[in-house]
């Protein structure tokens, strides 16, 4: 039998939204400021899952310039009704602070790789919208509900509105409170189904850290505040579970199979911890973001949803009965020779879309234009793709010829503005030369290593090689001269400083998860720029 080995989206893929169409499941993930928005995959045995075009691949669709870190785009829910996909989807402009301004917008398209249609903007009530299609033809937003005042918990509960399907836009009288979660309180993402005569809905609480959960309520009418909450223990939660694999699942979305068996796909997160700390307090750092699990749930004898294995949940678990065997790797080594006039799936880009004012790609060869530098969120030339293992090694080719040292092109990992390192190209304006610098920005605190011992790169050199190799706790860079003899900057930097649970400890936006990518900046606004010849990206395993 088929086996379930979780994370099954590993890395940067969290508040899974999982659906069935035929024969074929789905799953679509944030991606908060990441362009273009929405990750989608499919698969037809829940085991291997085909990475497919993101849906919001336009600015008509997302427009994020000047979004926050871990804004934009949360908590997507994909739904298929009527002969379409329902795509509904929470772009946030305030992270921080007694406001979350934010849109929910619906799109719809009736092949899964599009065109999406134009955005309908539906309303900005609260974030992690849903929308659930009734058997009786009518269909309702569900979604958590904001509260600015300072005198109320801010997680107002779960909002059910009625949504009209000839004007296509909701029917806000209709709005009332269904379910106001339990006294763990920070109730949202909900998704609402119906089974047997009743409506069930699944919402987490808790926050996205350790202590989240989702929780089971369920009513047979959908009047306000009419949802009983499940008996006995939250229906997933690792926060009793701090020795497991699994931390911090929750947020997700249940799916049926053909054959009558039932699924969840949660967000989950793998801690590490450093050989001097405790492996509960602190209980470790997630440095690959908030990945997908899938659990296999049964239904007990009063009509409840229970995880089979526990509430923990299990890291094998069986696939369905009636899996289709899908073609696609476990893996996600890739090399990209940049031969292609666009750039795979794999590649995003910070809050706007590649374009020509970014740079190009095709003909073996990418060319970025310098920009903002990587603390902007505006204008930025980075392209970037997850970690998806523990690790693995990086490598590229650049030519790039500053004449200031406002002027920087290199190798990046990155979690958000406030936190990432690079190794790069500049110019030395003593030395007159250009040299390889390498360079940590740490919650703002931003550190140049080598400093007056930048290394020298020979005149006659036209290419320089850069190579990172993470492993798990830390990371270093390399470089080379000829593509073959690598030497090591002895710079050892923590990994911990890319991960959400770092991040949290001075920023309230820590929803992403660390990237590696190839950037360009000029500062100076002469927009220099630098070809990279090839990407490599090599995954080593998890070391488990």
């Amino acid at each position: 039998m088929l086996k379930i080995k979780n994370p099954v989206l590993p890395g940067f893929n969290p508040d899974p939204s999982m659906l069935r169409v035929d024969d074929t499941y789905y799953i679509a993930n944030s991606t908060f400021e990441w362009f273009p928005g929405v990750r989608l995959h499919s698969s037809k045995d829940m085991v291997h899952w085909k990475l497919l075009p993101s849906p919001l691949s336009s600015k008509k669709l997302l427009n994020m310039v000047g979004n926050p870190a871990s804004g934009g785009i949360w908590a997507p829910d994909l739904t298929y009704s009527d002969g379409k996909f329902w795509l509904i989807y929470t772009d946030v402009k305030v992270t921080e602070g007694p406001f979350k301004d934010c849109a929910n917008y619906l799109t719809t398209a009736t092949n899964i790789e599009g065109p999406w249609t134009n955005p309908i903007r539906v309303d900005g009530v609260g974030f992690d919208a849903s929308l659930f299609h009734d058997d009786n033809g009518r269909k309702y937003l569900v979604q958590q509900t904001w509260d600015h005042r300072e005198y109320k918990h801010p997680f107002h509960g779960i909002t059910l509105t009625e949504f009209d399907t000839e004007t296509m836009h909701l029917k806000p009288h209709t709005a009332r409170t269904i379910y106001r979660g339990t006294d763990v309180k920070l109730v949202e993402g909900p998704h609402l189904y119906k089974k047997d005569g009743y409506y069930y809905l699944f919402a987490a609480q808790g926050g996205t850290v350790w202590t989240h959960q989702e929780v089971v309520s369920r009513s047979k009418t959908l009047d306000a505040d009419s949802f009983e909450t499940e008996p006995g223990d939250p229906f997933i939660t690792n926060f009793d579970t701090p020795d497991f694999y699994i931390q911090k699942q929750g947020h997700g979305a249940l799916v049926n199979t053909p054959g009558g068996e039932w699924y969840y796909a949660s967000l989950m997160g793998r801690p590490w911890n450093h050989d001097t700390e405790s492996a509960w307090d602190p209980r470790g750092w997630c440095s690959l973001g908030r990945e997908t699990s899938i659990q296999k749930v049964e239904w007990d004898e009063q009509g409840w949803p229970r995880v089979v294995g526990g509430h923990g949940g299990q890291v094998e678990v069986d696939a369905p009965k009636d899996a289709i065997e899908t073609d696609a790797p476990l893996e996600h080594s890739r090399h990209d020779d940049f031969t292609e006039a666009k750039l795979d799936n794999d590649w995003q880009t910070l809050r706007k879309p590649f374009d020509d004012h970014m740079g190009q790609t095709g003909d073996g060869k990418l060319v970025l234009t310098g920009h903002d530098s990587l603390s902007s969120t505006f204008d930025v030339s980075f392209l970037a793709s997850r970690w998806q293992a523990f690790n693995f090694d990086a490598e590229t080719k650049v030519k790039f010829d500053p004449y200031s040292y406002q002027q920087m092109a290199g190798l990046v990992n990155f979690y958000n503005d406030k936190h990432y390192s690079w190794v790069f190209v500049t110019y030395d304006e003593d030395r007159k030369k250009r040299v390889i610098e390498v360079a940590q920005n740490d919650n703002n605190n931003y550190v140049s290593y080598l400093k007056d011992n930048a290394i020298e790169i020979p005149e006659d050199t036209e290419y320089v090689w850069f190579k990172t190799k993470v492993r798990k706790e830390s990371y270093t860079y390399e470089y080379s001269f000829d593509g073959k003899e690598w030497h090591e900057i002895p710079v050892k930097l923590d990994a911990a400083v890319l991960s959400d649970d770092y991040v949290l400890q001075t920023y309230g936006g820590f929803f992403t998860g660390a990237m590696v990518g190839l950037a360009a900046v000029d500062y100076s606004g002469f927009n220099q720029k630098a070809e990279f010849k090839f990407f490599d990206y090599k995954e080593l395993g998890d070391g488990e």
